[in-house]
């Protein structure tokens, strides 16, 4: 039986897969490669980069009109700076890969030689010299994993690269394709020897092209799922892939994460007679997010990063507008952390509840509130006593956590966050919204009204629940209607920045619309008052204001 595929490349023996040479522009690839250009091939980690790699070389060779290869440069990282070692690490894994696909030897037999006549900064260029000379064929070579290298090293293998190309194709690779996370143009490299920045695009100025990979579309997305249907007769309801879609906006590994989870993993999945439905895709979501799934715990570890944290920041604050550097906002792109469509975004509602998840979980883990104090005798949630809590508790300690915070522009909204989800991991869940432009934050707490809420086990490391985030459309990231007959509450965050009467007018609006969309039974505007000099007694109110649609909104200041 095939599965869906979540480590390495992809195999049609062993997996359900989208074919990678449909992923790109593969008439752009051709013509790339008859003009004898040098190209860049980038895309976020576990989105089929790979597997587009070897499936061109597979045509290519196949075609029979050039000796391709496919190397993967990704162990010279342990050689951090040494060039001498790093260099012979990639003369050492091509010549393996030209044997692997080619029986060629030519390489293999002098690189040895070249390395030690020549030395570590002309070793690779003269060995790709002689081995193009030698093959009756134009060389192809496709590097995989280049920006791996580090300083010094990556420094010296793009420069060999650039050295050889006015050789090419009799004395050196026709084409030479680099793979890896980022465009060659965003690689910063920093230089041990001459202790300098080296921006990688004046290291490889040759190149004439940079393609990306992009995520799967909702038809790749509904066909990926829909093989494993026809293999095994396991249905997934409309609203299910749908929800796939919407959750993933089509994320290659979140795609195939998802599906595995709930096809082969979860409760259940040996049923073959059982349709997949919408429960236990956010079921699924929630595993992948407990277990810290290395793809999930690689993302949330860039958030530490200056860089990710200038794009991010503004987006969970729900800034009106920021001014984003144009390099820092491809750099998030590249990681595959955001979409830019303007306005920026955060690329898809999983990302949307790891992000402001992972950066409060020491917050929700310090937090001593039980959570059944919030719960009813009938097992409900009472939302307004939990805000009350909050108030109490922000008036006490938000000096302390928010300095805590590396994004402390976001830090009032994500101390709320970090409140809610310490006491929903009991039972309930929240969904999501902001981003840029949006001057607030929209969450939906959704409790079961089953009588379970308040009594399951609490989830380790406070990071239960399943989350939404902003879908196009602005519909919340998934079904918060229906599920177990939920209670629904709106809470709307808004920082004070147009005086207070106009900011909850404002804000009492947005959250009555908010409740009309979710089928909510009751709303509540938060207001955090950031402006200096002011007193907590000044800060701090609670008040009801009924808004045009009738909607009465209760209303928090803090």
């Amino acid at each position: 039986m095939r599965f869906f595929n979540t480590t390495g490349p992809v195999v049609a023996a062993d997996h359900y897969q989208v074919a990678p040479l449909e992923r790109w522009d593969l008439a752009e690839v051709r013509r790339l490669i008859g003009e004898k250009r040098y190209f860049v091939l980038h895309a976020p980690r576990q989105t089929g980069k790979t597997s587009a790699l070897l499936a061109l070389r597979d045509l290519l060779n196949a075609e029979g009109g050039h000796h391709c290869v496919y190397v993967n440069v990704e162990g010279a990282q342990a050689a951090r700076e040494d060039v001498g070692r790093a260099v012979r690490t990639v003369l050492a894994e091509t010549a393996s890969r030209a044997g692997d696909a080619w029986g060629d030897e030519h390489l293999e037999e002098i690189w040895p030689d070249v390395l030690a006549r020549r030395g570590p900064d002309s070793a690779l260029r003269e060995g790709l010299t002689r081995w193009a000379r030698a093959v009756a064929k134009p060389l192809v070579l496709l590097i995989d994993e280049i920006d791996a290298l580090v300083g010094d090293s990556l420094l010296s293998v793009l420069r060999q690269l650039r050295a050889g190309y006015d050789m090419r194709p009799a004395g050196f690779p026709q084409s030479v394709v680099l793979c890896g996370v980022r465009d060659v143009r965003d690689y910063r490299i920093h230089s041990g020897s001459a202790n300098t920045m080296v921006a990688g695009g004046s290291a490889f100025n040759v190149k004439a092209a940079s393609l990306r990979l992009g995520d799967f579309s909702e038809e790749d997305v509904r066909a990926l799922l829909g093989q494993h249907t026809a293999e095994t007769g396991q249905a997934f309801a409309d609203e299910a892939l749908e929800m796939v879609w919407n959750r993933t906006r089509g994320q290659p590994w979140l795609v195939n994460a998802l599906a595995y989870e709930t096809c082969f993993r979860g409760e259940g999945a040996a049923d073959r007679s059982r349709v997949v439905g919408e429960d236990d895709v956010l079921a699924a979501q929630e595993a992948l997010i407990l277990r810290r799934e290395t793809h999930l715990d690689q993302l949330a570890d860039k958030l530490r990063e200056e860089r990710v944290r200038r794009v991010v920041e503004p987006l969970l604050a729900g800034a009106d507008d920021a001014e984003f550097s144009e390099r820092d906002v491809e750099y998030a792109r590249d990681l595959g952390l955001v979409a830019w469509n303007r306005p920026v975004r955060i690329a898809n509602p999983i990302y949307a509840e790891v992000v402001p998840r992972e950066l409060t979980w020491l917050a929700q883990e310090h937090m001593a509130d039980d959570p059944a104090w919030y719960v009813d005798v009938a097992g409900g949630l009472d939302l307004p006593k939990l805000l009350a809590g909050f108030q109490e508790f922000f008036r006490a300690h938000s000096e302390h956590w928010v300095e805590r915070f590396q994004y402390k522009e976001a830090g009032p909204q994500l101390l709320l966050q970090a409140f809610l989800q310490r006491i929903v991991n009991s039972g309930g869940r929240i969904e999501r919204e902001y981003g840029l432009g949006r001057g607030r934050t929209d969450l939906l707490v959704a409790w079961p009204q089953d009588g379970s809420g308040g009594r399951q086990r609490r989830r380790p490391g406070g990071r239960a629940q399943n989350g939404g985030g902003e879908l196009p459309g602005g519909r919340p990231g998934g079904s918060a209607q229906g599920h177990g007959g939920s209670q629904k509450f709106v809470v709307e965050c808004k920082v004070l920045h147009k005086g207070l009467e106009r900011t909850v007018a404002e804000g009492v609006e947005q959250t009555a619309a908010y409740m009309d969309r979710c089928g909510a039974e009751a709303g509540h505007l938060v207001v955090f008052d950031r402006r200096e000099g002011r007193s907590w007694d000044e800060k701090v109110f609670r008040f009801g204001r009924t808004a045009e649609s009738g909607a009465e909104i209760e209303v928090w200041g803090m």
